[in-house]
């Protein structure tokens, strides 16, 4: 298994999670629920894609793969004991680069209060902490006012456009590369996200 995985993350009502085969009804009724919230920002394959398409358990499958060969780490994002969202670390890079990047989702009706700045403060230290990266990034396409959000209240550096960086909705499309470093959060992005809520410190 690979270092840092399976992992359960928890800060307060926040709990990430690996996402499992159980999760398959949730997490359907969640997408089908949220169609619109989120198509705009899902990535697409730039190449016709032939053949069914992959079911909720080779999905799973997949992303269990990848995270015992060290390369992805896939959690579910629980609020309260339900599923509301995803988060994947993906394109985990050891050597002299030691760098993730970080992507997720919520559902609409948990937007605006602090879940996803809460998760992405969660993964962000157990990428420093545990796997010993160096940097974290997240990409965001410029007119996702709630993602943009996200990174300015955690404080990610701003490291400016990529252009046509990812296939979205049948387009490439821009995006905005926001990143930190281990070195600019000593005590760790949770704490930083703590006392910016001015919440006590663990």
């Amino acid at each position: 298994m690979a270092v840092g995985w399976p992992a359960v993350l928890v800060e307060g009502a926040v709990r990430l999670r690996p996402l499992r085969r159980r999760d398959q009804d949730a997490w359907m009724r969640l997408r089908a629920r949220n169609a619109g919230w989120l198509e705009p920002w899902d990535a697409t394959s730039p190449v016709p894609v032939t053949g069914p398409r992959p079911t909720f358990g080779q999905f799973v499958r997949s992303l269990s793969a990848q995270a015992r060969s060290g390369s992805t780490l896939p959690f579910a994002v629980d609020l309260d004991g339900e599923l509301v969202g995803q988060l994947t670390v993906s394109q985990i890079t050891l050597g002299s680069l030691r760098s993730g990047s970080i992507g997720y989702w919520v559902s609409e009706h948990v937007a605006g209060r602090g879940v996803t700045p809460t998760a992405v403060a969660l993964a962000t230290d157990h990428c420093f902490r545990v796997l010993g990266l160096h940097r974290v990034e997240v990409n965001i396409r410029p007119e996702n006012a709630p993602s943009l959000r996200v990174v300015a209240k955690l404080g990610f550096r701003d490291e400016g456009l990529r252009e046509r960086y990812l296939h979205i909705q049948g387009a490439w499309c821009d995006h905005r590369s926001f990143a930190l470093t281990a070195e600019e959060v000593p005590d760790g992005l949770v704490q930083r996200w703590r006392r910016l809520r001015g919440a006590p410190p663990a």
